[in-house]
């Protein structure tokens, strides 16, 4: 998918300039990424060091915050969808709080990864329900009588689908009117952040580019932040909250002082993940939508 000057949402606070992928990144065969083959790698790579603690910590903020006041305003526990979940951990800790979550992805072996990290957490297990199934199928295997949903999570799918824009319009049909959309996606501008910072020029200059995917965690297709707020505006979104995820660490070449103790760095991308300019160099963006 290629973008044009047009597609540049400049009106809209924070807005960031477009990622312009005029590069194989974006112009390889495209196809819904299922994540069987890899997932011990995925889990392993995403979740077994500080990247994926970092992650989990701001989602786990910006989601547990407006999930316990909209549980207070509602006087019920909410129904939730995560789809393409993955490992789904804010699914299972939604969950566990007493909420009532259904639990998507396309991969089968993810979700088996997930079902036995919630056998082990208290009072999770009986709140998740599961479907193994392109999100385009889910609504069938609902049910027509299924109703919609309160929150829809959508963490880190948009840059693995072929179409990401219409996975928008399954949100349309799945949310409440009054619903809330947590959103999360790579960003573009931080693998070229990166790339500059790591003096990797060649890949910067390299048109043909593209990272080996079989077993590579960098997506090709990733999908910029302007073009997503082309989307939101379109299918009548408001942003109620933004955050950066792993806003400065990925950016640390030698570690020196606080960057040494991994505590203290969590500390310090949870303050910054919520400011100005900084949480628009996250390596992945989230955004709590709101309908209406």
């Amino acid at each position: 998918m290629s973008l044009s000057s047009t597609d540049t949402a400049t009106s809209a606070p924070g807005a960031i300039p477009t990622q312009q992928p005029d590069n194989a990144r974006s112009k390889a065969p495209r196809a819904d990424r299922n994540f069987d083959a890899i997932a011990d790698h995925f889990e392993n790579k995403v979740y077994g060091g500080h990247k994926g603690a970092i992650r989990l910590a701001v989602l786990r903020r910006d989601i547990f915050d407006y999930v316990d006041a909209q549980q207070d305003k509602l006087g019920r526990p909410l129904r939730i969808l995560d789809v393409g979940a993955g490992l789904a951990q804010i699914a299972i800790d939604l969950a566990a709080r007493g909420h009532h979550v259904v639990v998507n992805d396309i991969s089968a072996n993810m979700l088996a990864k997930a079902k036995n990290n919630a056998a082990a957490i208290p009072n999770a297990a009986d709140n998740l329900t599961w479907h193994v199934c392109p999100y385009q199928a889910l609504p069938e295997q609902l049910g027509a009588t299924a109703g919609t949903f309160d929150l829809i999570l959508c963490h880190a799918l948009l840059e693995w689908l072929a179409e990401p824009q219409a996975v928008m319009d399954f949100f349309d049909r799945q949310l409440r009117a009054d619903g809330a959309l947590s959103l999360c996606f790579y960003n573009p501008a931080s693998f070229d952040y990166r790339n500059l910072m790591m003096g990797n020029f060649n890949v910067l200059d390299n048109k043909n580019f593209a990272a080996d995917n079989k077993k590579s965690l960098t997506p090709n297709h990733p999908v910029a932040y302007s073009e997503v707020q082309t989307w939101i505006a379109k299918h009548h979104y408001q942003v109620k909250k933004s955050s950066g995820l792993r806003v400065f660490s990925d950016y640390v070449t030698q570690k020196r002082g606080g960057n040494e103790h991994p505590e203290e760095v969590i500390r310090m991308e949870l303050r910054y993940s919520e400011q100005e300019p900084y949480k628009w160099m996250g390596r992945y963006l989230h955004l709590l939508l709101l309908r209406g």
